[in-house]
């Protein structure tokens, strides 16, 4: 995507300077290593580069930034991006935390390379960190890495009990709602029972209108749930085999032969396909009314090769989820679109929920924002950048309230099997199992999915072990993940009590 090296996804890493704001799946893991926190600033040219970085971002400020770069980073750093992209990473990372303060320096065994800093969140409370690496004689910063972080080693775990839960997410939304920082929508349940809700924003900043509980949110990526939920319908129907290679169901006006006959369903769905993404030069610069059906993305996909051999490793791929939809139309004999319908939104009771065209008058759709310090408006919406309709890879539209059904929906084997679903919810690759996203931490097994693009952001998480769902849409830049994040910290933290 053309615009800052800013992460949106937990799995795309524009690195060196990549900031990351996705769910829990997105937090450092210390896995079996271990890590120790020491809340001393290093002195000399250390501290000197840790501090600067610090003050950067707290200066909210372009010129900050520039100062930064000039005076404390290496002239390699300077030139991965123009200086508007560093300029809108910082300025996004203040706007998600409102600002940090140093905590520690962090130590790893085995050692890591790099210097890692722990930070605290001013707006959420949560953890922070960046990490770097200096280069050269004047030890000048060459890379930068900021992510969410575990709790320090030095400071005890939150004791939250489930009594406080609600009351502290009524706190943490009424800040969030008065500073602005978040438009959206916010669903926290445990089994059936919804515990909270809370709508602020403005679905349309021209007209001024409210966002509200059943606004419809443009989903990113979040369609890949549903996506991945059909084609294992059609596994538990015997129409489709995870080890088909999918030129079993894609011709070649898609893609030769030499590439369909290695590459698997299982492949699409784990994101091991080694294929990329469409949102190519040919996507950004042709009109977004091209693209409405499935077949009309085949123009995006045709020429595309293997970034790796099938199977080898991770890579995520928009590529591979269109495909999937392409599997399901052979496989079924409908069109994707009412096959979702039929088989997905319309028993889960997902009234709210479809792939909606943009130059429709389509009741109840928030317009999505982007930041923009430079227009007299301080904003610019996203219509003229995502595509006018979504399909099986993202770029849908749901609510909360419809995404907290398909969750219970899911659970409750109304979709597919239980063997099936066991499958969905098992990690195929470090965290990632059937299109979604698979997380073992202090919150137990959370399995879900989140959506970003310009101006749109979601996040869905279901706490298995916890019995807890979490449902969290934004119309602002990344405006779900921070907060989403959040309340994971806070489920996660009641079994530490």
């Amino acid at each position: 995507m053309k615009r800052s090296p800013v992460c949106f996804s937990i799995f795309v890493f524009l690195l060196p300077l990549c900031i990351f704001f996705s769910g829990p799946a997105a937090a450092q893991q210390s896995g079996e290593q271990g890590y120790k926190d020491e809340s001393v600033m290093p002195e000399g040219i250390l501290g000197q580069r840790i501090q600067a970085v610090i003050d950067a971002v707290n200066a909210n400020s372009a010129k900050a930034v520039q100062s930064l770069l000039e005076a404390h980073c290496t002239e390699g750093f300077r030139e991965i991006a123009p200086m508007e992209m560093h300029i809108d990473a910082f300025l996004s990372f203040y706007r998600n935390t409102g600002g940090v303060k140093f905590h520690s320096i962090r130590t790893y065994v085995p050692e890591r390379p790099e210097t890692v800093v722990i930070l605290k969140d001013e707006l959420y409370g949560s953890w922070m960190a960046f990490s770097f690496h200096l280069e050269g004689d004047e030890q000048r910063v060459a890379s930068l890495n900021f992510s969410p972080a575990r709790r320090p080693s030095d400071v005890k775990p939150e004791a939250l009990g489930e009594a406080d839960l609600v009351p502290e997410l009524e706190n943490l939304l009424q800040r969030l709602c008065e500073r602005d920082a978040f438009s959206g929508t916010v669903l926290v349940a445990r089994g059936e029972e919804v515990l909270f809700t809370r709508a602020c924003g403005e679905a349309s900043k021209r007209f001024h209108v409210p966002n509200k509980l059943d606004t419809r949110f443009n989903l990113g990526s979040m369609n890949k749930m549903f996506t991945a939920t059909a084609v294992m319908q059609l596994v538990d129907k015997g129409k489709v085999a995870l080890e088909d290679p999918i030129s079993k169901f894609i011709d070649e006006s898609w893609l030769p032969k030499s590439i369909t006959d290695r590459v698997t369903v299982h492949h699409l769905l784990t994101h091991t396909s080694g294929l990329g993404s469409y949102f190519n030069d040919t996507y950004w610069n042709g009109s977004r009314e091209l693209y409405r059906s499935v077949e009309d993305f085949k123009p995006l996909v045709q020429g595309d090769t293997l970034r790796f051999e099938p199977g080898e490793r991770f890579g995520y791929s928009n590529t591979g989820m269109l495909l999937l939809g392409v599997v399901i139309q052979e496989a079924s004999g409908q069109d994707y679109f009412d096959y979702i319908r039929e088989n997905i939104y319309l028993p889960a009771g997902m009234a709210n929920t479809d792939c909606f065209e943009m130059d429709y008058p389509v009741e109840n759709l928030a317009i999505g924002y982007i930041p923009a310090p430079d227009s007299p408006w301080k904003w610019e919406n996203n219509l003229y950048k995502h595509v006018i309709k979504g399909g099986p890879a993202g770029g849908g539209f749901s609510t909360v309230e419809d995404l907290f059904r398909f969750a219970r929906a899911l659970r409750s084997g109304k979709l597919v099997s239980q063997t099936a679903l066991e499958k969905m919810w098992t990690a195929h690759t470090s965290r990632y199992g059937y299109g979604f996203s698979v997380e073992d931490g202090p919150a137990g097994k959370v399995v879900g999915h989140s959506g970003g693009f310009p101006g749109l952001n979601g996040n869905l998480d279901m706490f298995l072990d916890k019995g807890y769902t979490v449902a969290v849409l934004s119309n602002y830049d990344n405006g779900a993940s921070p907060l989403a994040r959040r309340i994971y910290e806070m489920i996660g933290s009641l079994s530490e009590n």
